[in-house]
């Protein structure tokens, strides 16, 4: 920065002294007019070059701020559950039948994920202006361990891969029911809007506006409403 305003200063110098020193032997007023619109003009170029600067600036260290941020934000959870499978085979008008049934435990470890490497925005630098046009939604990962307890079957009636196939679809609708009456994903989206609040601080630092929707966004209280919807 220092070398920048030296080297303006020399020019200004290296222009304006021989005009001055033609003014002190003259004295006529063209040249004072001239002096003064020459200054003038100087002044806006070198003006205009310190703000187009300053806005490259601006608009690369909040494109910098926003490729630090995208990244995966993971919340990780685990879940338990204890379930009872029974199935019947009947035969000759129901008047035979053959029960297979198991105590089935699981236990579970979910993750709630935002990938917010593929957030959307744009970077509006003659408002200055980002505006998040699309967040990416959660991506909920279930890997539950199944083990079979009390296992009862008979020959014309055994455990076969469908019924294995009912259990694990069975137990992820259960587990995806948990997971929404849980704090699990409130948390996941917690970190998400601490993740933004980032681009919100630096936003605001610079006299620049956030906006998602379309709306402006003052600060994390309002950010948050708006993810949450």
């Amino acid at each position: 920065m220092a070398s920048s305003g030296n080297s303006i200063e020399n020019t200004l110098k290296n222009i304006l002294v021989p005009i001055i020193q033609v003014i002190g032997r003259s004295g006529k007023l063209v040249y004072l007019i001239i002096l003064i619109g020459v200054g003038v003009l100087l002044y806006k170029h070198f003006t205009k070059e310190k703000e187009t600067a300053t806005t490259e600036y601006n608009t690369n260290l909040i494109q910098e701020k926003i490729k630090n941020v995208g990244k995966l934000v993971v919340t990780e959870g685990h879940f338990s559950q204890v379930m009872t499978y029974k199935d019947q085979q009947k035969y000759l008008m129901d008047l035979i039948s053959f029960e297979k049934k198991a105590l089935i435990i699981i236990n579970a470890d979910v993750t709630v994920a935002y990938d917010l490497r593929q957030i959307q925005y744009n970077i509006d630098e003659a408002n200055k202006t980002v505006t998040i046009t699309s967040i990416p939604k959660e991506e909920i990962k279930i890997s539950p361990d199944i083990q079979f307890y009390d296992v009862e079957q008979s020959k014309l009636n055994p455990f076969t891969g469908d019924d294995y196939n009912k259990i694990n679809k069975k137990v992820k609708a259960d587990l995806m029911a948990k997971i929404q009456k849980s704090t699990l994903k409130s948390n996941a989206e917690n970190r998400l809007i601490s993740e933004l609040s980032k681009i919100l601080l630096l936003t605001n630092t610079m006299g620049w506006t956030l906006k998602y929707n379309g709306e402006p966004v003052m600060d994390d209280a309002q950010l948050g409403e708006k993810i949450k919807g």
